[in-house]
């Protein structure tokens, strides 16, 4: 089987169009069609699913996925070895980020390694600790700046940091030491990133708690100018309240919450000297 059939389903599924997958490639809409013809004859197996606004991948396909993503994160990591070994450098290192507090760290890691790695494309994208950590675990991403999760990659511990409330200033506790825990079960709630896995909810979880969820948001900056004019509170960690200079309350918990923060990466024996590389450069600074 063609590496090179299995990423351009890959590359279809990610842009969720043939056309546009096409156009990115560089094939032709009809040479990427005869592709993924030619992987479902090689595999036995319908890969996707057409409608109208789109493609979607079959149940089949969904559970081919994460092995194909290993493989082709492994052919990634023997290409890099070989070009080393050849004196080049060539390939793409992705790196996933779910605090763009430590992007402008990243930006200026990404220049010093791409001065002594000129030939390997860097990507940066965001996501959620969760999301990123499963990237990492089946080969999408080769690391990620994450809060801990568990799975199949390396964990590499770096600091840590409280999960805060942030009030507006006109809260009845806003002049607390602390927020308890348990009032979240009683307060307007809004909601970051509403039916993923955060930190947030995994604390809820845990603790039993239900929040009284008014309001939601897919960003931080959203959710903190919304507590600003009143519309409820928040939980947020520590660190991206750095750069917020907003008017509001920011309280650690009762009882308090630490969140460890750290890269997850390929295990040593299949990372690939790219990623090595950047982590050798990224651990200069912890």
């Amino acid at each position: 089987m063609e590496t090179e059939k299995i990423r351009v389903l890959l590359q279809v599924l990610e842009l969720g169009t043939l056309s546009a997958a096409a156009e990115k490639l560089g094939y032709t809409p009809s040479g990427l069609s005869r592709s993924i013809a030619s992987l479902e004859q090689e595999t036995g197996l319908t890969l996707l699913i057409r409608e109208r606004r789109g493609v979607r991948p079959t149940t089949a396909c969904e559970e081919m996925l994460p092995s194909w993503r290993r493989l082709l994160a492994a052919q990634e990591q023997a290409d890099q070895a070989l070009a080393a070994l050849l004196g080049l450098d060539r390939g793409r290192l992705r790196i996933g980020s779910s605090y763009g507090s430590y992007l402008p760290m990243l930006a200026r890691l990404v220049s010093e390694f791409s001065r002594q790695w000129p030939g390997i494309r860097v990507e940066l994208f965001e996501g959620t600790s969760s999301e990123l950590g499963d990237a990492v675990a089946d080969g999408q991403a080769d690391l990620a700046l994450i809060s801990r999760r568990s799975g199949d990659f390396e964990w590499i511990g770096w600091k840590q940091e409280q999960l805060m409330a942030v009030l507006p200033t006109s809260h009845s506790l806003a002049g607390e030491s602390a927020f308890p825990l348990e009032r979240f079960a009683g307060e307007s709630f809004i909601e970051i990133h509403p039916d993923r896995e955060t930190d947030n909810s995994r604390l809820f979880l845990q603790e039993n708690i239900v929040p009284r969820r008014r309001f939601s948001c897919g960003d931080t900056l959203a959710a903190l100018s919304m507590v600003e004019v009143g519309l409820g509170i928040t939980l947020v960690n520590a660190l991206l309240l750095e750069s917020w200079r907003g008017n509001t309350v920011a309280l650690p918990l009762d009882p308090p919450c630490l969140v460890e923060i750290g890269v997850a990466c390929a295990p040593k024996e299949i990372r690939s000297p790219a990623a090595e590389k950047f982590l050798s450069l990224l651990r200069q600074l912890s």
